[in-house]
């Protein structure tokens, strides 16, 4: 998949230098390897049908973090009032970077940014993951538009847009990395027994 990146506290330059190097290409090699064949063929044989490309796409880039080591699901806390909730855990972890990969809708961005920067600050709960920077993965507008997704869904500039208020409190680099849209297919839209369903359209 082609992207477009947006550094926060020169994330995009600390994730260039030797520490982080090796896991940020591994990140850039894991978008990149979901091509859109794969989330075509995804996509028509997903047991449930859907109406964007969300589940499928997030599915698709799991499969290639978790081939590459990456920790899915890692939790931020290992104090047992904290580490079973999934609301404390990260979708990737891996050295000191931790990812983020947010189809969600708006009300879920600022948790989204802050859960990157608890996973890389100290904290009087005990830690079960210590990071240094963190990374989004989210949705361009036009990716939401060709990808049927929901227009409740945060995309990449309503991501840039929360960086100014909460600059305070995001103490951590933050890297956002916008999904662009597919150049092969789009997503159609039909009714069918009173739910919107997808179609893959091919251009």
């Amino acid at each position: 998949m082609d992207y477009e990146v947006f550094s926060f506290r020169n994330a995009e330059i600390v994730l260039a230098g030797e520490k982080f190097k090796k896991e940020y290409a591994e990140i850039i090699d894991a978008i990149q390897a979901v091509d859109e064949a794969a989330i075509i063929d995804a996509f028509k044989k997903q047991d449930r049908k859907a109406k964007s490309i969300s589940e499928v796409v997030n599915k698709l880039l799991k499969d290639q973090f978790v081939k590459r080591s990456w920790r899915a699901e890692s939790a931020i806390f290992q104090d047992a009032d904290y580490e079973k909730d999934s609301v404390w855990r990260l979708d990737f972890a891996k050295g000191k970077i931790s990812i983020e990969v947010a189809f969600n809708h708006g009300e879920a961005v600022a948790w989204n940014l802050l859960k990157p920067v608890l996973a890389s600050e100290y904290n009087h709960v005990k830690k079960a993951v210590q990071t240094e920077i963190g990374v989004i993965i989210c949705a361009t507008k036009e990716m939401k538009d060709a990808g049927g997704f929901d227009s409740a869904v945060a995309d990449f500039d309503k991501y840039k847009s929360y960086l100014v208020p909460l600059q305070s409190y995001l103490t951590a680099p933050l890297l956002l990395i916008g999904l662009k849209k597919p150049k092969s297919f789009s997503i159609q839209h039909k009714k069918t027994d009173g739910k919107v369903l997808g179609s893959i359209l091919l251009k």
